[in-house]
C-alpha cells in the first residue's frame, strides 16, 4: 500500500532531523540588512559564490546608507562573478534606498513589509525572518528541497509556494526552520543524481526498514 505523504515524513523526518543537524543558512552575514542583501544576491547562484563577493562587497558598504549612496555601476564589478549580476545590483541598491527612505534606515522585520522591496519574495522573506526573527515563518523552497520532496514523494507541485504548504501541512511548524535547513544540507550531500547510491542513503534505509516490519 502507498504511504501518504505524512506518513513517508513520519518516517524520514526524524531520520532527517538526526542526520543533518545545520540550523541556519549557509550565507556569512553579521546583519540582518547584510542577510537580507546576501539572500537576494543568492537567486539562482550558489551561497559559496555568494559569500566570496559579500566579503567585498560588506566591507565596502557597511549599512543601508552607504549601498543607498552607491553607483551600480561599482555594485556591478564586484559581483560581476555572480548571474543576473546586472539586476543585481539594481535590485540591491534599490532596496537599500528603500531601506533608508521608507523604513528609517532599518530592514523591516514583517513579511508584507519586506515583500516591498525590490528583489523579495516569499522565500527571501522566509529565510530573512526565519534566521533573525521569527524561527518559524515558513519553509524556504530552492532547489535542493524540490529535490528532497519529489525523491520522497512529499510534494509533485512544481511552483515552490506550493510545495512549501504541501511541506508544512506534514511537517510541524516548530520543525519547519530545523527541516528546511536539514532537507537542504541532504540535497547537497544526497541530493544529485551523479554519485548518489541509493542503497547508502539513511532516510532510504529508513523506509525499507519500516517496510520490512
Amino acid at each position: 500500500m502507498k504511504r501518504t505523504p505524512e506518513e513517508t515524513w513520519n518516517i524520514v523526518g526524524p531520520v532527517l532531523l538526526a542526520t543533518y543537524k545545520r540550523t541556519k543558512t549557509f550565507l556569512d552575514y553579521d546583519s540582518i540588512f547584510q542577510l537580507l542583501i546576501a539572500v537576494i544576491l543568492s537567486a539562482q547562484t550558489t551561497d559559496e559564490a555568494v559569500n566570496k563577493v559579500t566579503a567585498v562587497l560588506f566591507k565596502k558598504y557597511k549599512t543601508p546608507k552607504a549601498l543607498a549612496e552607491a553607483d551600480v555601476r561599482d555594485v556591478e564589478k564586484i559581483i560581476h562573478s555572480l548571474g543576473y549580476y546586472h539586476t543585481k545590483a539594481r535590485y540591491i541598491v534599490e532596496t537599500a534606498r528603500m531601506i533608508v527612505n521608507d523604513h528609517g534606515g532599518k530592514v523591516p522585520t514583517d513579511e508584507p513589509s519586506l515583500r516591498t522591496l525590490r528583489g523579495v519574495g516569499r522565500k527571501t522573506a522566509v529565510v530573512v525572518l526565519s534566521n533573525t526573527v521569527d524561527v518559524n515563518v515558513g519553509i524556504p523552497v530552492d532547489t535542493h528541497v524540490i529535490r528532497f520532496a519529489r525523491r520522497f514523494d512529499l510534494s509533485r507541485a512544481k511552483n515552490p509556494d506550493t510545495i512549501e504548504k504541501d511541506l508544512a501541512k506534514i511537517i510541524p511548524r516548530t520543525l519547519w526552520k530545523r527541516a528546511s535547513y536539514a532537507m537542504k544540507e541532504y540535497g547537497r550531500k544526497e541530493g544529485k543524481a551523479l554519485g548518489y547510491k541509493k542503497d547508502l542513503d539513511p532516510l532510504v534505509q529508513a523506509l525499507q526498514r519500516h517496510a520490512n516490519t
